[in-house]
């Protein structure tokens, strides 16, 4: 037994130099004792969630991206199929050069109801001075009859042509209401062919507007998550596709006790350390303190401390810092965060900004 303990020694011993050094590795890396002023609590890094969605209903033509890739703001990350689109567009493109030629049209009916109207004046003025002429003949012939110069049947004649022309002069004056009747129907049917082409084109726009909409793209830097729908799948208007972070709004949710939360003050600077990359601290800000109490969650605190009632606070992290780094953000990864509750008091030097180069 003495021979198989000293052949093992060596293990032994190597073993415990290895455990001595990442305790020594440990206490070099995290932070001492926090002073007066700090407070800290464990949390996780977090993304707000976006759902990459249809707008209109459709079947998923293709999907581009993967769970885990990284997507820029616009990148295509999916196409829904636009056959159905498409035919509703040449439709609507056949019923606008209908319209136009509407517009051709009425326009020609307004030309021939302004000429008409221009005979109905001529009319009218021919007819006027027909009546003239004949009340002229009418007066003379009032005044010769009575001298007993011309005949009662002279008179009578030219007493019926005076009312002839009177009559003719009512009737080309009519004529010319009817004109610009049928000139202001004409020129309502030009209003209306230019509201059909307007609603034409409305419509022409808004087809493609569902045809542009049917690529989905990404509205932010981020990564995919995972894949909600499959290609071939049919989708209700709202339908997900996929599920992404975006990476520019990152932060840290944890939870403080009532004495340390009350202290906390909105844009107090805050430290987040992971537990994946210890050697590092990023810096962040308070931007968020709930101002209702709950109870700590079980992943956060112990059974005993989850009898006392914590508030929730957010640290979001510099969205300019996240851009210079954002290939490296990820979420989900467990750390702890260090607020600083007195801004007069300086940071620990284990607490000093430390960031990948």
């Amino acid at each position: 037994m003495l021979e198989a303990i000293k052949r093992g020694w060596p293990r032994i011993a190597f073993l415990a130099a290895l455990a001595g050094a990442a305790w020594l590795g440990w206490q070099y890396v995290r932070p001492a004792a926090l002073p007066a002023g700090f407070a800290s609590g464990n949390g996780r890094i977090e993304a707000v969630e976006i759902d990459i969605a249809t707008r209109v209903p459709g079947r998923v033509r293709a999907i581009l991206a993967n769970e885990g890739d990284f997507v820029r703001t616009g990148d295509v990350l999916a196409r829904m199929d636009t056959a159905v689109l498409e035919a509703q567009r040449r439709e609507a493109e056949a019923q606008l050069r209908r319209a136009v030629i509407g517009i051709e049209t009425a326009r020609s009916q307004v030309t021939q109801r302004e000429a008409e109207r221009g005979a109905a004046l001529a009319m009218v003025a021919q007819r006027e001075a027909e009546l003239d002429a004949a009340q002229r003949r009418l007066a003379r012939s009032q005044e010769l009859a009575a001298r007993g110069n011309a005949p009662e049947q002279r008179l009578d004649d030219d007493r019926a042509q005076a009312a002839g022309a009177a009559a003719a002069v009512n009737a080309a004056r009519a004529q010319v209401a009817a004109s610009d009747a049928a000139l202001a129907t004409a020129r309502s049917g030009v209003v209306g062919a230019e509201a059909a082409v307007a609603a034409s084109r409305a419509t022409i726009e808004r087809i493609q507007a569902d045809i542009d909409d049917s690529m989905l793209k990404a509205p932010r830097d981020g990564r995919v998550q995972y894949r909600v729908a499959q290609p071939g799948e049919v989708l209700a208007a709202g339908g997900r596709v996929l599920n992404m972070v975006d990476l520019t709004d990152v932060y840290m949710t944890f939870f403080l006790p009532t004495a340390a939360a009350g202290r906390v003050a909105l844009g107090a600077e805050v430290r987040l350390v992971l537990d994946a990359v210890p050697q590092l601290v990023v810096p962040a800000r308070a931007s968020f303190v709930s101002d209702v109490a709950q109870f700590t969650p079980k992943t956060v605190e112990t059974a005993e401390e989850r009898l006392k009632l914590m508030f929730r606070v957010k640290a979001r992290i510099d969205p300019d810092l996240l851009r210079r780094h954002i290939e490296q953000v990820k979420t989900g990864l467990p750390g702890t965060a260090y607020v600083r509750l007195d801004p007069r008091i300086e940071w620990p030097p284990a607490l000093q900004v430390r960031l990948p180069p």
